[in-house]
């Protein structure tokens, strides 16, 4: 059925080509800055990961630089420049703005449309910044950021889509070329070399840019802050997943080898939820036959349900969110944390 839109998918190119020409020609200026700016961003609609390989990245770097992320806040209620703060809400910055500002401290977090004014404000603001990092910013090219990661699902890999809304890419495959590192993220835990060798010969990278294989790992459940849940189920339970993220299809499947039965329920992604859609997770849990079941999500998720309105009728329930993180192969690992931080180092404003 896509393909009879291949019409509209062409037209759509066409604007996206020239959007991009503009940029390559320098008549639409790009902004750089004497700060190191790292990019990490996708070309296709959907979850690559961004949100784990963003945390890995502020694990990697917060111990030696005072950094900052920066993101456009998606679906969030506000608009302009924001800085995060302990009092912060889903509303406000957005789910994964919270996340990072809950889970790190130490770090500066912000979220505006306009990633250039972002970046001025944070200098402004933090004079003895290190390191911004710029969270889903491959397609906003008015920053020219020094180091670009651009990630790409194994299962999805660019090289084997097609322009929206044919497919699912947000720009041609050929805009990878802006990429100084590609990470292919969610691969098996478990690397081939003739695996990683077809990879490879998919991808084609040029000259100037290095790849990298990452693999997701799931972290221990945990209890969804303020609830409170008397008698926890013991192991071998039932599993009402809940989840408004891109492609819940990894976790899914990790979550049912943990379990003796999964239900689910999908919402879309960023999903804002309601109190009608808690009052249907509330039901559709006590109608599930077995005494022993819990209710699990994603972290993102988590973020997004820590709302009064919510609480009052999903508390009491034992629910649960998975924390994720990013884990790369072996060599990927030292390789990939030496060129990021050597980057980082050479680019100092004191250099």
């Amino acid at each position: 059925m896509r393909f009879l839109l291949f019409p509209i998918s062409l037209i759509y190119g066409v604007i996206i080509f020239l959007r991009n020409l503009l940029f390559d020609l320098k008549i639409l200026p790009s902004k750089r800055f004497d700060i190191p700016v790292i990019s990490v961003g996708n070309i296709s609609v959907g979850g690559t990961g961004k949100t784990p390989h963003v945390e890995y990245l502020i694990q990697l770097l917060k111990k030696n630089y005072h950094l900052a992320v920066l993101s456009r806040g998606y679906r969030r209620n506000t608009k302009g420049y924001i800085t995060a703060t302990d009092f912060s809400s889903v509303k406000e910055i957005g789910d994964e703005p919270l996340q990072y500002k809950q889970k790190f401290d130490g770090i500066e977090v912000a979220v505006c449309e306009c990633r250039k004014t972002g970046i001025k404000n944070l200098l402004k603001l933090f004079q003895d910044l290190s390191v911004i990092l710029l969270d889903d910013a491959f397609q906003h090219r008015w920053v020219k950021p020094g180091l670009s990661i651009l990630l790409t699902d194994y299962h999805y890999l660019y090289s084997d889509d097609y322009l929206l809304p044919v497919g699912n890419l947000r720009e041609f495959r050929n805009s990878s070329k802006r990429a100084n590192i590609i990470v292919i993220s969610k691969t098996p835990s478990i690397l081939s070399p003739i695996l990683r060798r077809s990879l490879l010969k998919k991808i084609k990278l040029l000259p100037k840019q290095n790849i990298y294989f990452s693999f997701v790992k799931y972290g221990e459940m945990k209890l969804l802050p303020n609830i409170i849940c008397e008698n926890p189920p013991k192991k071998h339970y039932c599993i009402l997943l809940i989840t408004g993220i891109a492609n819940p299809d990894p976790l899914e499947e990790h979550i049912a080898r943990e379990c003796v039965e999964l239900e689910k329920i999908k919402f879309p992604d960023h999903h804002k939820y309601s109190v009608k859609d808690m009052i249907k997770v509330r039901e559709t849990f006590h109608n599930i036959a077995s005494v022993n079941k819990i209710i699990v999500t994603t972290e993102k998720d988590a973020m997004r349900l820590q709302n009064d309105k919510l609480m009052k009728v999903i508390q009491g329930l034992p629910i649960y969110y998975i924390p994720i993180q990013t884990e790369f192969h072996k060599q990927d690992k030292t390789d990939f944390d030496t060129n990021i931080v050597d980057y980082v180092k050479k680019n100092q404003r004191n250099n």
